[in-house]
């Protein structure tokens, strides 16, 4: 933490390594750096987080927003829709997985029909996952230490008692979670990220269906499972590393269930 009085603001400390600093402040910040080698570190290894993001993630990095997740479109959607956007809650629920082993898992709600517009969920939620997955400074709205104030908060929004999968027994930590708009209303999103740097992102909206076939999808750089249940679609992002992206999609899945009934 930086000291109230410092004359250098930790926000200037972030913008110094962003390269976003006027020439003067510039000066004032590296020389402050100088005489706080404790600091230093500390800016040292922000640089190298955001490096290491930059190389993992590449591209993505310079992508534009998508204009349906940019506020102004947001609010605009909501005002033609008739809906505050404050105002807006979606019933949600989880059902249980089919009991059996990896092949039943993995074929579970096969007799369900998925609807043509179901894609729209994945490629909301990875867009999303591009979006965000990037940041270092504001990756979330809020932080995986404000886990019960986190959880309250989103649940509200959807108007359901959410449940945020600990993923620590798979190695990754919970970054945070933000509110998003999503095809039907508000939507949640949660990040994880592993002591590499890897992340992977969960996202959960109101569907228009009951119950769909567990589907998966894969681009250049990040692949998704994606599944209804309960008329609430659910999305797990991460790399293009099924065997891995399944793993975790598993692990979440567990926690989200409400029956307590065996998956596996």
């Amino acid at each position: 933490m930086i000291d109230r009085d410092s004359p250098v603001t930790e926000d200037e400390l972030h913008a110094y390594i962003d390269g976003e600093l006027p020439a003067d402040r510039k000066v004032v910040v590296a020389a402050w750096l100088a005489d706080h080698p404790e600091q230093a570190a500390l800016v040292a290894s922000w640089r190298a987080q955001a490096e290491s993001i930059r190389a993992r993630f590449g591209a993505a990095v310079d992508e534009p927003v998508p204009q349906r997740l940019e506020l102004d479109q947001v609010l605009k959607q909501d005002q033609a829709n008739g809906r505050s956007w404050t105002a807006m809650a979606a019933a949600a629920a989880v059902m249980a997985f089919i009991v059996g082993g990896a092949a039943g898992w993995m074929a579970r709600g096969a007799s369900a029909a998925a609807p043509s517009n179901f894609n729209m969920y994945a490629s909301e939620a990875l867009d999303a996952h591009k979006l965000y997955v990037v940041e270092v400074r504001h990756p979330v709205e809020v932080p995986g230490g404000e886990r019960a104030h986190m959880t309250q908060w989103l649940s509200k929004r959807l108007g359901e008692d959410l449940r945020v999968p600990d993923l620590q027994s798979i190695g990754l930590k919970l970054v945070g979670g933000r509110l998003l708009p999503g095809p039907t209303g508000a939507a949640a999103f949660y990040m994880y990220e592993s002591a590499s740097g890897e992340r992977f992102t969960m996202y959960c909206a109101k569907a228009d269906v009951p119950e769909t076939a567990l589907r998966y999808t894969v681009g250049d750089q990040f692949a998704a499972f994606y599944w209804v249940d309960d008329k609430i679609a659910y999305v797990i992002s991460g790399p293009a590393d099924r065997e891995r992206l399944e793993k975790v999609t598993k692990a979440a899945y567990e926690q989200v269930d409400k029956t307590g009934a065996k998956k596996l």
